[in-house]
């Protein structure tokens, strides 16, 4: 008899080992490559109970040349109304992050950054010599806005995963950033919108995003939403932004993957507008040219370490080009943003 309940309590133990391994295998697989979206996308992933994970993030932009709503266009159709019109402008940006899992269905994650601007502008100017060209730059740089998000896990199965976002931005970046112009007669006067490092808004960040995986790829599509919710210190609101992204992934090896995202972006006008700043100098410094639509497309990589000291910590790259723009006013032309980044988690 004794015989026979032993047998039965190891068969017992051996099923329910089974259902455990079964369940692991049908959960969404963490420990690959292309588990983690492209390194251009935020809050794409949550972690297990206890876990944590650093990351630091490179983005660079470019922009140049000009675009009139679906139309580009050259300086001379920007002097008609303005005095000032921008060349080219290069924007870079650290960004830290950090996340923390208390329990398997639900992750915080805080992200703060440092941003650069420099943008080299053509003021005409109309004198006794007659028609002149006054070539400068404007530069500005400092701690941008701090954001809280919590990550609520809602389906963890069948290899797809689920998960909501939940966020805050606090103002912390500059909305009083200046520099010397062509016009300020080397005095430091306010910077245009697009120069400033912050927001000067609280605002809400609102988010879904659905994961999938089989043998060898892996997917994904987010979309999300951050409101600006208060008129800041110089009595504007920045627009709202939405965001839509969908990507593919392909573990080439345990450790490689590459994949392309696919990417929509609106942003709404500014409302309000700073009375120090002049609509007429500069393309920059008029609301009625902030915001619009961009379509965009991104190939990248991730290289993750898998095994020995170096397990947890991943690589990645992303190269954004873009597909279409349709600016709001006059806008410098997006060409290009390169993502680089590294994350560890433990």
């Amino acid at each position: 008899m004794k015989n026979i309940l032993w047998v039965a309590m190891a068969l017992f133990c051996l099923n329910l080992n089974a259902q455990e391994n079964n369940e692991e295998e049908n959960l969404w697989n963490a420990h690959r490559a292309s588990s983690h979206a492209p390194i251009g996308v935020m809050g794409d992933h949550t972690h297990h109970e206890g876990e944590f994970m650093v990351s630091y993030r490179y983005m660079t932009m470019f922009m140049k040349d000009l675009r009139y709503n679906e139309n580009d266009v050259n300086d001379d159709f920007v002097y008609q109304n303005y005095m000032t019109s921008p060349q080219e402008m290069t924007m870079g940006m650290h960004m830290l992050g950090a996340m923390y899992a208390p329990s398997d269905h639900l992750t915080f994650m805080a992200m703060a950054n440092y941003i650069t601007n420099d943008m080299d502008l053509t003021m005409r100017m109309t004198g006794d010599m007659g028609m002149t060209m006054d070539n400068f730059s404007t530069a500005s740089s400092g701690f941008g806005d701090v954001s809280i998000s919590a990550l609520v896990q809602l389906l963890n199965e069948n290899k797809q995963a689920l998960h909501a976002e939940f966020g805050v931005g606090i103002p912390t970046g500059s909305i009083d950033e200046k520099d010397v112009t062509a016009m300020s007669n080397d005095e430091e006067v306010i910077l245009p919108y697009p120069m400033q490092i912050g927001s000067g808004s609280f605002s809400a960040k609102l988010g879904m995003t659905y994961l999938w995986q089989t043998e060898k790829l892996s997917g994904g599509a987010q979309a999300n939403v951050k409101f600006f919710l208060n008129e800041n210190d110089n009595d504007y609101r920045l627009g709202n932004q939405y965001l839509a992204t969908s990507w593919l992934a392909y573990d080439a090896t345990q450790n490689f993957s590459f994949s392309a995202r696919a990417e929509a972006n609106y942003v709404e006008q500014i409302e309000g507008y700073n009375p120090t700043l002049n609509p007429m100098m500069v393309t920059t410094a008029n609301t009625s040219n902030i915001g619009g639509m961009q379509l965009n497309y991104a190939l990248g990589a991730n290289y993750y370490f898998s095994k020995n000291t170096l397990k947890g910590l991943r690589f990645a790259a992303e190269v954004k080009l873009p597909a279409y723009q349709e600016p709001n006013g006059i806008q410098l032309k997006q060409q290009y943003s390169v993502t680089l980044g590294t994350q560890y988690s433990f």
